[in-house]
């Protein structure tokens, strides 16, 4: 039974951001209980509703990043529009926006102008390559900053690099600035003040480059592309199975490779063969490695490698499809899906990872049309209606 509010409850965000790395950022905040005011330019509004129509007519994107949110149309380049979000900003605890470079400040909406006028807002600019240096002006997309970053020079087969299959540099950002927002607010609990905060995607997703980075930086080289395999533990791949699916499997160290052999291969004698008996041994011979795995497991549908697998202590994985993610039976043991509402009616959605059993569940709230809460936001600060008709008619707001 809760008995604690959810963390962020009584907290208002303002966000006027688009794509993924912000709004991100911001449904973290709103499904702590955080209320989150997405301003959006009424001709279209956040970009990302235009990537595709996978959510039933919904862009997929945008539905996985903006639930739970408010949608206020406002067109900021009418001075009449920034007035608006203005007084929005004056009763706000946190501000979010990820505008081109120099568009938030042209528009007094950057950090360092807004907590100066307000200094117990916390404001968060979300950029490509952080404010200055001499990437600063370039646009900052999800795949080119993996480029940049060297992502992709790790990622991927030994003959083709690929980029990662979502788009990691802006998850990246987006849970910095989401952390950053919390460490903040953390911060005015104690001294009173808020500040800003400033994320880049270039530097988030370095940092998660730390392994390699520092593999390559200190000495050594660079780790190379070994597709699933890994390029200092074998065996540890992909392997076929005998109803066309593949089991991943994991040898740690050399007790588990002899459990492997002995239990799971039916080849006790590689558990001690000097050819097999260490990992060095079997990333020297990884070729006879694989192809001991391979033709044990080849010989297996799949549920049966993983139980063998399983039953011998060896940590063990199917290569499942986003459909098999879907149906995967964790989630639905643990009630993980929800339905979430949206203009196209309810969809099913994951509950966040971040759980607190003595709080609320989270709410999971609706993925608004463009300019749905317009009215009641601005009824809210007091704007009467025929003020918003007129705001309306002219095109300020949508």
């Amino acid at each position: 039974m809760s008995t604690q509010p959810l963390p962020l409850d009584g907290i208002t965000v303002v966000s006027v951001e688009q794509a993924v790395a912000a709004p991100f950022a911001t449904r973290q905040l709103a499904d702590l209980g955080a209320r989150v005011v997405k301003v959006e330019r009424p001709d279209g509004g956040d970009f990302a509703r235009g990537y595709d129509t996978a959510a039933r007519g919904l862009a997929s994107h945008f539905v996985w990043c903006n639930r739970g949110k408010e949608s206020v149309a406002v067109d900021l380049k009418d001075p009449r529009g920034r007035e608006l979000v203005g007084r929005l900003v004056a009763d706000a605890d946190v501000f979010v926006q990820n505008l081109a470079h120099g568009a938030a400040a042209r528009l007094g909406l950057d950090a360092a102008t807004l907590c100066a006028a307000h200094p117990r807002l916390v404001a968060v600019d979300v950029s490509g390559y952080g404010p200055d240096g001499p990437y600063a002006h370039r646009r900052a997309y999800d795949m080119l900053v993996q480029c940049e970053t060297g992502l992709v020079s790790v990622t991927g087969t030994p003959e083709q690099p690929v980029k990662s299959g979502v788009p990691a540099a802006d998850i990246a950002a987006g849970m910095y600035a989401y952390t950053g927002v919390l460490a903040a607010l953390v911060r005015r609990g104690t001294t009173g003040r808020g500040g800003p905060v400033e994320v880049s995607l270039f530097d988030a997703l370095a940092e998660w480059m730390g392994h390699p980075l520092h593999h390559g930086a200190h000495g050594g080289t660079a780790p190379a592309r070994t597709g699933l395999a890994h390029a200092v533990i074998a065996p540890y791949d992909a392997y076929p199975t005998a109803d066309g699916s593949q089991v991943l499997l994991s040898v740690q160290n050399d007790r588990e490779w002899r459990r492997l052999a002995e239990r799971v291969l039916g080849r006790p004698e590689l558990a001690h063969d000097p050819a097999f008996a260490t990992n060095a041994a079997r990333v020297a011979g990884r070729a006879a490695t694989d192809a001991a795995v391979g033709a044990a497991l080849g010989a297996l549908p799949a549920e049966e490698a993983v139980r063998r697998l399983d039953a011998a202590g060896i940590a063990c994985a199917r290569l499942n499809s986003v459909a098999e993610l879907v149906r995967h039976p964790q989630l639905a043991a643990r009630d993980r899906w929800r339905p979430v509402d949206s203009p196209v009616g309810p969809l099913p959605s994951l509950l966040p990872p971040v759980v607190f059993p003595d709080a609320p569940e989270a709410p999971m709230g609706r993925v608004p049309a463009l300019g749905e809460h317009t009215d009641t936001v601005l009824a809210a600060l007091g704007v009467p209606t025929a003020r918003r008709k007129e705001l309306r008619a002219a095109g300020v707001i949508g």
